[in-house]
């Protein structure tokens, strides 16, 4: 018993860093229904921006997280206006090509700018700490990702349900034209849910 629960737990947290990532994916595929290769790639540039301010930088985990989320949804809200609004008129196909040459631009500058070594950050003491549940012993840091994950979920819904962000989303989704003639702000709630995207997968 004490075996599955285990693995249960770490497939549960596992789970979580997918989802914390792949939420992005679906704000911009399944809500903005733009076909997005290129998602992974903010996974990627959250990582590399991090990395930089802790160990080049020398600012604290908790300072440099955030910031790193926060200056990749400003980058993406610039490659939105810069590349992104013609691929929304590009067919599916043309998404997809176009999407992964951004992937590739991405990949190429990070390992121009930092190497192509793997880039790490150090955890605090207080995420890296085991915890004791009784039939095992839990890293911190998983336990911080599984509580992460389940309120970016709760946020998550709750920005989308029930917020005027989220009524102007689903509005320009549906039909971008009458949402535009509502007085609704078509483009900034494309380039705001596109840099949600992408903090979300930093």
């Amino acid at each position: 018993m004490s075996v599955l629960s285990g693995i249960l737990i770490d497939g549960f947290s596992y789970g979580m860093i997918l989802f914390m990532i792949s939420v992005g994916l679906s704000v911009t595929m399944g809500l903005m229904r733009v076909i997005n290769l290129a998602h992974g790639g903010f996974a990627l540039l959250g990582g590399a921006v991090a990395h930089w301010l802790t160990v080049r930088v020398g600012l604290g985990y908790f300072t440099a997280v955030p910031l790193a989320i926060l200056s990749t949804m400003a980058i993406a809200v610039l490659m939105e206006r810069v590349f992104y609004r013609k691929i929304y008129q590009f067919t599916e196909l043309q998404q997809v090509l176009a999407t992964i040459g951004i992937t590739f631009l991405m990949i190429a500058s990070v390992n121009y700018l930092l190497g192509s070594t793997i880039l790490a950050i150090r955890l605090p003491e207080a995420f890296t700490a085991s915890i004791d549940l009784g039939f095992r012993t839990l890293p911190g840091h998983r336990l911080v990702v599984i509580v992460a994950g389940l309120l970016i979920a709760a946020a998550l819904y709750a920005l989308l349900e029930h917020t005027r962000f989220g009524i102007h989303l689903r509005a320009a989704v549906d039909n971008r034209d009458m949402a535009a003639s509502l007085g609704i702000n078509t483009v900034k709630v494309y380039a705001l849910s596109f840099g949600l995207g992408a903090g979300l997968a930093a």
